[in-house]
Parts: C-alpha cells; structure tokens; sequence
C-alpha cells in the first residue's frame, strides 16, 4: 500500500515519543507521503436545564487555557522527535475517539499511527482504550503501538 497521508495520534504522555519514531520510521520511508499530526482535548460540557452542549458547539473558536498547554506541549513533541509534519492540530472533541474518526474522514488520512494503553480492572470495563473504540469506524489502515508491555 502506497500511504499519502499518515495521521500520528498523541496523548502527549511519556511514552508517546514511542509512537511517534514508529510514525517518523514510516514517513522516512516513504518520500511522497506526508505526516499530520493530532490531540485531541476533552470538550468541555455546558448544562444547559436537562441538557449537556459541547461548549465548542457554541463558539467558533475555543481556546482555552487546556488547548494553549496542549498546544506547548505538542510543539515540544514535536521538535523532541525531530517530526517533519505538514499539519500539527490541537482539536477538541466530546470524545478521543470521536475526534480521531472525524479528522480521519475530514482529511483522507490513508494511515493512522496511534498508542495503546493496557487498561486494568474497572478502567478498562468502564472506558477501554481509545484505540479498540476507533478501530472498527476510521476509514483507514492502522497501527496501534502497543505500549507498557509487561516485562
């Protein structure tokens, strides 16, 4: 498969510099492709009597404090792995998940590049990973990088 564009999803923690050499691996071998890059920021809810808006959905543009640190801190990832990205993009969304598959058809991603937590006990029965929820709705290839592997 010849991959134009290659999406690298990061939660910014530690060990996403794993996922992102894995991506920067892919790109370097591929000259004609090109790499996105993509948080995502929890929207904010806002009550309104019985209902809960996105608050994203009531403003143009949101920028809050959350979404400018996450902003730095992508920059900062950015350069530590030394990424040659064509778009870095700092989203919000009602989801990770929802955010993921969105930008995935918006921009024709042909490769999404993405972390997976192992999730214990009542964590993983209650939310799972991000990764096993898109997996079934992203129009694309996938790579899930599994991360903190047992010893």
């Amino acid at each position: 498969m010849s991959y134009q564009h290659i999406l690298l999803v990061t939660d910014l923690l530690p060990d996403a510099d794993i996922v992102a050499q894995k991506a920067k691996h892919i790109v370097s071998n591929r000259p004609n492709s090109k790499l996105s890059v993509l948080h995502i920021v929890k929207d904010t809810m806002v009550g309104f009597g019985y209902e809960l808006v996105p608050a994203s959905s009531l403003y143009d543009e949101i920028d809050d404090e959350r979404c400018q640190e996450a902003r730095a801190k992508l920059a900062q990832f950015l350069d530590r792995n030394e990424l040659n990205v064509v778009n870095s993009q700092v989203t919000t969304a009602i989801s990770s998940s929802e955010g993921i598959v969105n930008y995935c058809h918006k921009h024709e991603v042909d490769l999404l590049v993405i972390g997976r937590h192992e999730r214990h006990g009542i964590v993983a029965w209650l939310s799972g990973a991000t990764a096993d929820n898109i997996l079934p709705n992203v129009p694309c290839d996938s790579l899930v990088v599994r991360l903190d592997k047992p010893d």
